[in-house]
């Protein structure tokens, strides 16, 4: 009997990992992050996670370092958006925090009476002060996300001076890094 159970609850792992992100869901979703272009590119990956929402789970255990369950919970079982659980996570990980730090910072902000809950504000409440450095890494992950997805990304000036177009980025993934001196 114990085991019947147990494997019961096996078999339901996988699908207790999946993140339900609805076209409802997308078509809604608002963010503001006080970057426009890094908006724009959170609504992208929110339409992106409710076709492919293994990869965007992968996506962000992989790059982010946060567990595949976490992520899943929040989508899954808090109704978070998949662009919120992008930034919550990225954020974190450009400012060497834990995204749980990030989530329960955004928990604990209180909008003032009928604004909405920005991530602006999220972020100057974090122990980190927020540098053009930790914007650009954001940036830079946002990119390769869309790479790792063989996703189209349109670049802002800046972003095309940094990193150059698809194919330069792909060469400059695959050549071996030279030795550190």
């Amino acid at each position: 009997m114990m085991r019947a159970g147990l494997l019961a609850l096996l078999l339901m792992l996988p699908w207790a990992a999946t993140a339900e992100q609805t076209p409802e869901k997308s078509a809604a979703y608002v963010v503001d992050t006080g970057d426009a272009w890094v908006d724009a590119q959170l609504q992208d990956i929110n339409h992106y996670a409710e076709r492919y929402p293994d990869s965007f789970l992968d996506e962000v255990s992989r790059y982010a370092g946060v567990s595949r369950g976490y992520i899943a919970a929040l989508m899954h079982t808090h109704g978070w958006q998949a662009g919120d659980v992008y930034f919550a996570c990225f954020w974190a990980h450009v400012i060497e925090r834990s995204c749980r730090e990030s989530v329960q910072t955004w928990s604990r902000t209180v909008p003032e009476d009928g604004e909405a809950k920005r991530w602006e504000a999220v972020v100057a409440q974090l122990p980190v002060t927020p540098t053009n450095l930790h914007w650009r890494a954001l940036r830079h992950a946002i990119v390769a996300s869309h790479d790792h997805w063989d996703r189209p990304v349109t670049l802002d000036a800046t972003l095309q001076r940094q990193l150059g177009n698809r194919e330069q980025r792909q060469r400059a993934a695959s050549s071996p890094t030279p030795p550190a001196r």
